[in-house]
């Protein structure tokens, strides 16, 4: 949830980072404009872009006068709830601050990001935080790094129907009231302790989505029906419109079989950490990280939220 959206909302979560091989950015220095360029359709390539608003925050932050060119393929569905946008800011601030020589602390950039958007400092956690705030009208975000709950080879499946779940209409819908009165604190303790299960793994904004899209709802019903016994858990990403598997990379057959569903978005994810002073790394990646702008070479990789590939193309002279 952006700023304005998430404005009324006070929210307390545990919140994993998620490795999903999808987006790539080939990232170059310019001389005095940003330039983003992408073949995504109906993305934007001006300042309405979280991009180019973390290069702008960037500058106006530490004086910089670093300019770049981005070419985003995009692949992570818009309108996923898998914040892509989110891990994108995260990752651009991350990545130019290395360019510029180390300007900003990482937690200075965490603290900026969330004037971009509220789930973005959790980015620069290490990839699984206890996260409280909602939205700078209510309370600040406060991101507080704990050890991963689950184990980072936990496999899931992500499954994103055709049609997007508008955040702004599932807060405006949210009923503080009828939500959850569990202390998110003992679903973390519940499942360090225990391990996943259905019933510590909520979810506040299902309903209001599931107002907004009644067949996500279905398609949640028929998940859990078709994978009795697959799933530790069944759960709606964020706020939607992606439904989430934990527990075994494939989805069920229904999935593949139903024609509803034909169009469907359909991967395999798993948790992701980092290091200090490193960003997150594929999985199977042998890439060393590195602390400084002196360690950069000319091609590098390290991925984001929701296995957020990106591969930035350095040419810096």
């Amino acid at each position: 949830m952006g700023p304005t959206e998430a404005a009324h909302v006070n929210t307390r979560a545990g919140m994993v980072h998620v490795a999903l091989s999808l987006n790539h950015h080939d990232l170059s220095p310019m001389k005095s404009k940003d330039r983003l360029s992408t073949i995504v359709p109906g993305v934007p390539l001006d300042d309405k872009n979280v991009i180019i608003k973390a290069l702008n925050l960037y500058r106006k932050k530490t004086g910089s006068d670093n300019f770049f060119w981005i070419h985003l393929d995009k692949k992570v569905p818009i309108g996923a709830g898998l914040s892509g946008g989110s891990s994108n800011v995260a990752t651009v601030l991350w990545a130019v601050n290395q360019f510029s020589g180390g300007l900003a602390t990482e937690k200075e950039l965490q603290e900026w990001s969330g004037e971009i958007g509220s789930d973005v400092p959790f980015f620069f956690s290490h990839g699984a935080a206890y996260c409280t705030g909602g939205g700078e009208i209510c309370l600040p975000q406060v991101v507080e790094d704990i050890p991963p709950p689950i184990p980072l080879d936990m496999p899931m499946v992500l499954i994103k129907p055709q049609q997007a779940c508008p955040t702004v209409s599932n807060v405006q819908r949210l009923r503080l009231d009828q939500g959850s009165s569990v202390d998110p604190l003992t679903l973390l303790e519940k499942i360090t302790q225990m391990g996943i299960s259905q019933d510590v793994c909520i979810n506040d904004l299902e309903p209001p989505a599931f107002e907004v899209l009644p067949s996500l709802k279905l398609l949640k019903k028929r998940v859990l029906a078709a994978g009795r016994g697959q799933y530790d858990s069944v759960l709606m990403s964020l706020s939607g419109s992606t439904i989430v598997g934990i527990g075994s990379p494939e989805p069920p057959q229904s999935v593949y079989d139903d024609d509803e569903y034909k169009d469907a978005f359909v991967s395999e994810a798993r948790f992701l950490t980092r290091r200090e002073n490193q960003w997150y790394t594929e999985l199977n990646s042998t890439t060393s990280s590195f602390e400084s702008p002196a360690d950069l070479s000319p091609t590098w990789k390290h991925h984001c939220r929701n296995r957020f590939s990106r591969t930035l193309a350095v040419c810096l002279r």
